[in-house]
């Protein structure tokens, strides 16, 4: 029974630890549309543990900051820097609109996905246990967990080849050391979520930092990057173009950001009114555009830098970090220009990697209702990733771990619509939305993106399992 004072009903986890599950939940497994099965909240140890509440609109913008910020890091994590050296160096400026036209449908999903969490107290992954067959949230439940380790391969991977770059550690034993930094995520999320949020924006600054940089050495041709984010039809005529505008694309819009951000959201305290809901709402969508736009910022940097250095000067096969990396600082005069580019690789990696383990934690506990200790948890994950990069780096070396970073990507881009179709279907159902149900024009854009999103992917798996079989 519901205590009046907190709003909350006693009950274990699979670990046999009290539990608090809001009553708001409870009564939401009531609403038609969703089956009645009693749910512990998302990521329970931080529910609702972030006071939101305060005297001023600006206030609780601060307050509601930072959710936001953790579902950025997964759109500028080392998956994206392959794609956008890439398109720099070898079509110059051209595909910076490729980069915008992705990051306008992240801010639509990642949207659509706040709100489903904040709306129905349901994280994607819980929202899909509960709509769907056991057999058919099971396959999804793999499907997503092949996903994230296919990211958190491409984050051990960055953080190694940035670890070498900088220390000259050898990519075995960088790989090592990322098993280790999982520590990290639980200490800080037990000294408060907000901590953890704290240490993600700094990482950001210091991406954004270099790269501000890195932009002013460079010196790129301002009225080419304009053009570059107007649209063109020679991105579609041309079939390499077109082939790196959807590895843009798809290493832009990450599914394991969907769950997450539909979790994260709930660690605030609104009100579990229509008028606190809404609020609420509001406050995660101007978070999350705002932490986006960042992400925009330092893809289209890669892309610029990548451009002005690299293509200006003939280098128009420069696809891999290491060869990014190595050029930087010859061809811009400047010393420590690729130092810095690695430092950003560095706080890059590290920063997808907490999130990429709190989504992992939130995945588990969502399609399986199964509880294992977070740091148990996160450690499972991570050997997934660490194992594979560790043979082909011991293998293959350099060259192979790049090969297996882009990899990581088609795996990323073939379970990404598994992800965006059900939170778009989810969000435009009224018996489970309510009046926060999406509008004709929004559910009408929604079907729309994750048609393109679905097609390119497509497309995208097709060549790149041709290029493979030539």
């Amino acid at each position: 029974m519901a205590d009046p004072k907190n709003d909350t009903m006693a009950t274990t986890d699979r670990l046999g630890e009290p539990m608090a599950v809001p009553a708001s939940a409870g009564s939401a497994n009531a609403e038609p549309g969703w089956r009645r099965a009693r749910l512990a909240p998302s990521l329970a140890e931080v529910h609702r543990s972030v006071e939101v509440q305060g005297a001023t609109w600006f206030r609780k913008l601060l307050a509601f900051a930072g959710p936001g910020y953790l579902v950025a890091v997964g759109y500028m994590d080392p998956g994206n820097w392959a794609t956008d050296l890439a398109g720099g160096s070898r079509f110059g400026y051209t595909l910076l609109s490729v980069i915008l036209l992705s990051n306008l449908m992240a801010v639509l999903l990642q949207g659509l996905a706040s709100k489903l969490g904040i709306v129905t107290g349901r994280d994607l992954a819980q929202a899909c246990r509960d709509h769907y067959s056991p057999p058919v949230a099971f396959a999804l439940w793999v499907l997503c967990e092949v996903a994230i380790a296919a990211c958190d391969l491409a984050e051990v991977i960055g953080t190694a080849i940035a670890l070498n770059l900088l220390f000259g550690v050898s990519l075995p034993v960088g790989i090592a050391i990322t098993a280790v930094d999982v520590l990290l995520v639980l200490y800080l999320q037990n000294k408060g979520f907000r901590m953890l949020e704290a240490l993600v924006i700094a990482l950001i600054a210091v991406v954004g930092g270099c790269f501000l940089f890195e932009l002013f050495i460079a010196k790129p041709d301002l009225g080419a990057v304009a053009r570059g984010f107007v649209p063109t039809t020679q991105i579609f005529t041309n079939p390499e173009m077109l082939y790196i505008a959807i590895g843009i694309l798809g290493a832009t819009v990450m599914p394991h950001n969907l769950y997450l951000h539909s979790s994260i959201v709930q660690t605030r305290k609104y009100e579990e009114t229509a008028e606190g809901k809404r609020e609420a709402v509001q406050f995660a969508f101007i978070d999350s555009t705002i932490a986006l736009s960042f992400a925009l910022f330092i893809n289209a940097a890669i892309l610029i830098v990548a451009a002005a250095t690299f293509h200006t000067t003939g280098n128009t096969s420069v696809a891999e970090i290491q060869d990014a990396h190595k050029l930087l600082t010859p061809l811009l005069g400047v010393g420590g220009a690729s130092a810095v580019f690695a430092l950003a690789l560095l706080a890059s990696g590290q920063n997808s990697t907490l999130t990429g383990t709190l989504a992992g934690q939130i995945v588990m506990e969502g399609f399986l209702n199964l509880r294992i200790r977070p740091w148990l948890r996160r450690l499972i994950t991570r050997a997934i990733a660490i194992v594979p990069a560790a043979t082909v780096a011991v293998l293959y070396g350099a060259s192979g771990t790049a090969k297996l970073l882009v990899f990581s990507q088609v795996i990323l881009s073939l379970q990404l619509s598994f992800a965006v179709f059900p939170l778009v279907r989810f969000t435009s159902d009224r018996a489970k939305m309510g009046e926060f149900v999406n509008s004709l024009g929004l559910r009408t854009a929604a079907y729309l993106v994750a048609g393109i999103i679905a097609t390119l992917n497509a497309w995208l798996l097709v060549q790149t399992i041709r290029g493979w079989i030539a």
